[in-house]
C-alpha cells in the first residue's frame, strides 16, 4: 500500500512538474488573450460574451480560459480555472488595453482629438451616405454573388468562418455579404491589417517633407552599435536584420510584446542584429510597433501624437467607425490593433487605389503608392513595405500586380491596380484553410472585360 501511495504521489509530481515546465508559462498568455479580446468586442463592437467566446476566442488553449465582464466600470478579467487571472480595462478614445498590477487605472489620460463629422450628402465609399445604386453591364452578377456566398458557412458549420465581404469596383459599392450577427456597422478587429495603416503615417510625414525614410532609425540606444545603419525604410520592409521570432502557437517575444510588455514600442528596440538591414526580411510585429513609437517622436506633445492618426487619414477618410488600441505606455499599438467596420477597411484599400488622392486631396504621393507594392529584398515577392504582395505568386489565379493588407485569422484587404478593384474579406479563418485564392479570382473573373 506504501509503494502504490509512493508511486501515486510520483506520478502527481511529475505531472506537476510538466504542468509548471510546459504549460504555466502559457496561462498567463492564454488569459491575456482572452482578456483583451473580450474587453475589445464587448466595448466596440457591443458584442455578448456568448459570442466573443464561441467566435473570437474559439482558439485551442484560448478557450480554456473564464471570463467576466463588468459592464458598469467597464473592464473584463480572464483566468485559466482561476489561474493567471487578467484583466483588460476599456477607456473611450483609446479602446481596451490589457494592464498589469501596477498600471493606474485612476490616472488621467489624454485621448485622441477626432473629426467625427460623415458627410452624408456624399455616396458611399466616399462619404456616408447611401451608395449610389448602380449596375454595370460587364459583371456577371450571378458569378458575383455565387463567388462570395461560398465564402460563407451554411448555418451551423465552422469551415470557412467569413464574417464579412465587401466589393468595390471603379468607386462603388458592387456588394457585400455578412455572416448571421453582423452587418455593416459591425467593428472588425484587422489584426496585422494595422501594420499597413501604421506604415502609411511614414508615407504621409514624407509626404509633408517631415521624415525622409532613407534616412537612420532615430532611435539613441542604437548609435554606439551597428544598429545605427537601420534606417526607416529597412524597418518599413522589415529588413531590418534585428532578431524576433513570431509564431502564435508558442511562447515568442511577438505573443510576449502583445500580452506582457507594458511598452510595447521598445520590444524590438532592444533587440540585437542578427543579420543585415536589406538582406534579412523577417516578419515582425515588433518593428511595427517600434514605428509606431518612432512615430511619437515626430511630435511635440502626446496629445498630437494621438490626434494625428485621425487626423491624417482615418477621419480624412471618412473611416469613422475606426480606432486604434493603445498600450499601457500610451503608444498606438500600429501592429495589430486597429478596429474598423468591413465597409471602412475598404475605403482605406481604395486610398492606395487611388494612389494617395481622396475625393482630390492628396495624403501621399503616387511614389509612396508604389513604393509599399515594391518587393523586399529576400522576401521572393511576397512582402513590400507594411503590406502583402502577390508579386511572387502566392495566389496563382490572381494578378501579380495585386497587393493587400493581412491579418490574423484571415483579415484582408486586397487591392488590384488593373482592375480598379478592393476586396475586403474579414473572418476567424486564414489561409489555406480558407480559399483566398478561389474568393479573389471568382469576383475578378465576375468582372468581365
Amino acid at each position: 500500500m506504501k509503494k502504490i501511495l509512493k508511486i501515486t504521489v510520483f506520478c502527481l509530481a511529475l505531472l506537476g512538474l510538466i504542468f509548471y515546465i510546459f504549460a504555466y508559462p502559457k496561462l498567463d498568455l492564454i488569459s491575456g488573450f482572452s482578456a483583451k479580446s473580450v474587453a475589445s468586442g464587448t466595448f466596440l463592437d457591443n458584442r455578448s460574451l456568448t459570442i466573443i467566446e464561441s467566435g473570437d476566442n474559439d482558439i485551442p488553449l484560448v478557450d480554456l480560459a473564464r471570463n467576466s465582464v463588468n459592464l458598469n466600470e467597464q473592464f473584463a478579467i480572464s483566468s485559466v480555472y482561476g489561474i493567471k487571472e487578467r484583466k483588460a480595462i476599456y477607456r473611450p478614445g483609446l479602446g481596451a488595453t490589457l494592464i498589469d498590477e501596477s498600471f493606474d487605472v485612476s490616472k488621467p489620460y489624454l485621448i485622441p482629438r477626432r473629426t467625427l463629422k460623415p458627410n452624408t450628402s456624399i455616396p458611399y465609399p466616399f462619404g456616408a451616405g447611401a451608395p449610389k445604386d448602380s449596375t454595370f453591364g460587364n459583371i456577371n452578377y450571378g458569378l458575383l454573388k455565387k463567388t462570395v456566398a461560398q465564402a460563407f458557412d451554411s448555418k451551423g458549420e465552422k469551415r470557412k468562418r467569413t464574417r464579412a465581404v465587401v466589393v468595390l469596383y471603379k468607386d462603388h459599392l458592387i456588394y457585400e455579404q455578412y455572416a448571421d450577427g453582423f452587418t455593416k456597422d459591425s467593428r472588425l478587429l484587422g489584426w496585422s491589417m494595422t501594420k499597413s495603416l501604421t506604415g502609411t503615417y511614414f508615407g504621409i510625414l514624407q509626404y509633408q517633407a517631415k521624415i525622409d525614410i532613407r534616412k537612420p532609425a532615430p532611435i539613441a540606444a542604437w548609435q554606439n552599435d551597428d544598429r545605427k545603419k537601420i534606417t526607416l525604410h529597412n524597418l518599413l520592409q522589415m529588413n531590418s536584420g534585428l532578431e524576433w521570432e513570431e509564431q502564435y502557437d508558442k511562447i515568442c517575444d511577438a505573443t510576449q510584446m502583445l500580452f506582457q510588455a507594458r511598452d510595447m514600442a521598445a520590444v524590438q528596440r532592444d533587440k540585437p542584429l542578427v543579420g543585415k538591414p536589406n538582406s534579412s526580411w523577417n516578419y515582425s510585429s515588433g518593428t511595427t510597433n517600434l514605428l509606431s513609437g518612432i512615430l511619437r517622436q515626430q511630435f511635440a506633445s502626446h496629445q498630437d501624437y494621438l490626434d494625428f492618426w485621425y487626423n491624417s487619414l482615418l477621419d480624412k477618410i471618412g473611416m469613422h467607425s475606426a480606432l486604434v488600441e493603445t498600450d499601457m505606455a500610451g503608444n498606438f499599438v500600429g501592429s495589430s490593433y486597429g478596429w474598423a467596420t468591413p465597409r471602412d477597411w475598404a475605403k482605406f484599400g481604395l486610398l492606395y487605389l487611388h494612389k494617395g488622392l481622396w475625393n482630390g486631396e492628396r495624403l501621399f504621393s503616387e511614389e509612396w503608392a508604389k513604393y509599399v507594392a515594391t518587393p523586399t529584398p529576400t522576401s521572393e515577392g511576397r512582402y513590400g513595405a507594411q503590406f502583402w504582395l502577390n508579386a511572387g505568386g502566392k495566389f496563382p489565379d490572381v494578378s501579380r500586380s495585386m497587393f493587400y493588407c493581412s491579418g490574423f485569422q484571415g483579415q484582408m484587404v486586397a487591392i488590384f491596380p488593373e482592375h480598379d478593384l478592393v476586396i475586403v474579406r474579414m473572418g476567424l479563418k486564414e489561409d489555406p484553410g480558407f480559399d483566398f485564392n478561389g474568393l479573389l479570382s471568382g469576383i475578378v473573373k465576375s468582372i468581365q472585360k
